[in-house]
């Protein structure tokens, strides 16, 4: 197994963080984060016209044929800049599911104008107070030729721009994931707060028709939940990357230059302490994560992999957070100061999916039924 881009994986980095670096800039955040719409389609577009949108949609879709690894290149670049962007769920969630799971028309009507920065996909699978995504509580019902769907999903982020919904409910077949219109008879989105400025709706269906033609992965709704749920997770752990190493960048810059006592903080031994767990924290994370999503892209047997990106982002990057805000001292509560998001960002997706706690759960009664898996 070779962690070391490929030089094409390479460019691909270098030309979005070229990209998320001019158009992500402070000005643009404090812009998007009072907008209606919390989203910076500025950037979006410029994503788009690099076709960065379309690293994992097939070629026959105007993409370039990528997989999850090239988009955890990208949601750590995002993280660096803590751009307003629904990027995880529109294209790991969304697009990734369907370019894999999905039928010829499927992925003809959602991947090329996704890819072209035309189209918003999002995904519902988080059911207030359910942690097990796996046995949603969601219905189905066989309705002639489709379904009719009833429940409350909960986090839908980018929901009022989507154009579909990726819901995971249950039926007589057992779970199925469904393509929803949000703009559909009997959905209703309530707008929520999370600490990221990010746009999220509670979603509530009653009664909403889903025709046959948008059920993905037909029969295999179980394995389309799992991938979702394991190219989720693994994509929030690159995104903590990018966040936790940016903090940790505007943290050693900060206190190098911050004078106590006739001297940098930054010379003080505790500082230096404090700082050197951070860095430990997010090599475990990094190594964590891209072992992850090489065992997703591999199609292997990736459970105790995900769960412990998993529990690496989650634990580690708030570690990483505290340490970035307790060194900034007074400033770090400073709105105009920067630091402040990364630490929001990073609490955000520390719960995302679950928090950690929930991947040692998830981890424990896997290991309980499968030995540990060694080999590479």
């Amino acid at each position: 197994m070779d962690f070391d881009f490929s030089e094409e994986q390479s460019m691909l980095r270098d030309l979005a963080r070229e990209i998320i670096e001019a158009e992500s800039t402070t000005d643009r955040l404090q812009e998007v984060e009072k907008s209606d719409t919390r989203f910076d389609s500025q950037l979006w577009k410029a994503l788009a016209d690099s076709n960065l949108l379309g690293l994992a949609v097939p070629e026959a879709q105007g993409g370039m044929d990528f997989g999850l690894i090239e988009l955890c290149i990208l949601f750590e670049e995002l993280g660096r800049q803590v751009a307003l962007v629904p990027a995880i769920h529109t294209l790991a969630m969304g697009g990734l599911p369907i370019a894999r799971f999905g039928s010829e028309e499927q992925k003809a009507k959602y991947l090329e104008p996704m890819s072209q920065g035309n189209l918003l996909l999002t995904a519902a699978l988080a059911e207030g107070g359910v942690e097990d995504y796996r046995n949603p509580v969601t219905k189905a019902v066989k309705d002639g030729n489709g379904y009719k769907l009833t429940g409350k999903k909960t986090l839908v982020y980018a929901a009022h721009l989507a154009s579909r919904i990726l819901v995971s409910a249950v039926s007589d077949d057992g779970v199925g994931i469904f393509l929803i219109d949000p703009k559909a008879e009997g959905v209703t989105l309530a707008k929520q707060e999370v600490t990221t400025n990010q746009y999220v709706a509670e979603l509530s269906l009653d009664g909403a028709v889903v025709e046959e033609g948008d059920v993905l992965g037909a029969g295999q709704g179980a394995v389309v939940l799992d991938f979702m749920l394991a190219a989720g997770r693994v994509s929030a752990a690159a995104m903590q990357i990018g966040v936790s190493d940016q903090a940790l960048a505007i943290t050693a810059g900060y206190i190098k230059e911050r004078v106590q006592f006739g001297q940098p903080i930054g010379s003080f031994q505790a500082a230096q302490h404090r700082s050197a767990d951070a860095f430990i924290d997010i090599q475990a994370i990094r190594w964590s994560t891209w072992r992850a999503a090489w065992s997703v892209s591999e199609g292997r047997e990736s459970t105790q992999e995900v769960l412990t990106a998993k529990f690496f982002a989650a634990d580690g990057g708030s570690r990483v957070a505290n340490a970035a805000q307790h060194l900034h001292g007074g400033i770090g509560s400073d709105l105009d100061y920067p630091i402040h998001r990364y630490f929001l960002w990073a609490k955000e997706l520390e719960l995302f999916l679950g928090a950690g706690m929930t991947a040692l759960v998830e981890l424990g009664a896997w290991m309980a039924q499968n030995a540990p898996q060694e080999e590479l």
